[in-house]
């Protein structure tokens, strides 16, 4: 029987379908994936019930999915670097390699930037994708499928600890203990933070960045930043030298600055509305640098040392499995919050 390319496709606002469509080509310089895992995203969901983030619009069919894993199962023309049978991880980011951006290294900056499952370009969650082969990181073996496609948020992770020079010693808040929350913290702590603290509203998340390494816990009862500010500075002793902001929630922001040491530096990861009302007075009178994050840039073989040397245990993020035919189901589970981290197994049972 010839191989179908079953593939989850949103036509428009709370429309994912199952269809199969053709099995796709390489072209050059790229390969064939047979997909093995791919993890939702909040922006999977986003796009599912909303049609649209921000400037990016569902306009045509898209196939979701971008956090993944796979076997090379064909090579394009001049693919010297990948075999076929080769387990990876896909950066789902490809740019066009040519412009300042990319020439500086800062190619997520990219005004050309093909990432998956962003209008108008497809994702992968489908039994067959093509890639750019250089955008695909060989998994050693005791890397499994799961944690391969856990290396896109960890990435995320990477990219603002970068940004936010965490470094042996520093003290860092981290507002949000969502699963960008939950990797950041995890990266901070293999940098060699001295002291994590975690804020959020819901004390299961809380419970479980505890058990992912989180020195300490807070959970925000108030949107008064200052008061949850000062409860930061209880429990680190001091500000925080860093504070990497994962929820995107106005108050939360505010309280990133007012937790933050004068000279320290607030990241911006969660993305909120367009316009919020911030203490730039106080910041800047402290001189506390606010710095956004946007996506990552050569990040993937850092998170992949990370996993395999086993400095970063991702494995317990992940709480829900799904197949492939049963993935509507897993985007509602994924809809009303529960777990962490959802995965679904693209491979035939």
């Amino acid at each position: 029987m010839a191989d179908t390319n079953l593939t989850a496709i949103l036509y428009k606002k709370d429309d994912l379908r199952l269809e199969d469509l053709p099995v796709p080509e390489p072209g050059p310089g790229q390969v064939q994936l047979c997909m093995q895992q791919v993890g939702i995203c909040g922006s999977d969901v986003h796009y599912w019930t909303h049609g649209e983030i921000g400037d990016f619009v569902v306009k045509a069919p898209m196939v979701l999915g971008h956090e993944a894993s796979a076997v090379v199962s064909k090579l394009g023309p001049g693919v010297t670097s990948l075999q076929v049978g080769d387990r990876v991880a896909i950066e789902p980011g490809v740019p066009c390699r040519v412009c300042s951006y990319c020439k500086t290294g800062h190619y997520n900056l990219c005004l050309d930037m093909k990432f998956c499952a962003t209008p108008p370009y497809n994702g992968n969650l489908a039994r067959f994708y093509v890639h750019d082969a250089d955008f695909c990181f060989k998994l050693p073996d005791n890397v499994s499928f799961e944690e391969g496609a856990m290396l896109e948020p960890l990435s995320v992770g990477v990219h603002a600890c970068n940004r936010a020079n965490v470094r042996l010693g520093s003290k860092v808040l981290i507002c949000g203990a969502g699963p960008i929350g939950i990797v950041n913290l995890v990266t901070a702590k293999a940098r060699g933070a001295a002291q994590v603290v975690i804020t959020d509203i819901d004390q299961k998340r809380l419970d479980f960045a505890k058990s992912m390494g989180a020195d300490a816990i807070i959970k925000v009862a108030s949107p008064d930043a200052k008061a949850i500010a000062s409860q930061v500075e209880e429990v680190l002793g001091s500000l925080a030298d860093v504070t990497i902001e994962c929820s995107g929630a106005p108050p939360s922001i505010r309280t990133a600055i007012y937790s933050t040491r004068s000279g320290g530096c607030v990241v911006l990861v969660g993305l909120g509305p367009d316009l919020v009302e911030l203490p730039v007075v106080n910041a800047a009178v402290r001189e506390v640098d606010i710095r956004g994050i946007f996506r990552y840039a050569n990040c993937y073989p850092t998170a992949l040392a990370m996993v395999a040397s086993g400095k970063v245990n991702l494995k317990p993020m992940i709480t829900h499995r799904f197949t492939l035919e049963r993935s509507i189901e897993a985007f509602e589970t994924a809809k009303r919050g529960e777990g962490v981290k959802i995965m679904i197994s693209c491979s035939r049972e």
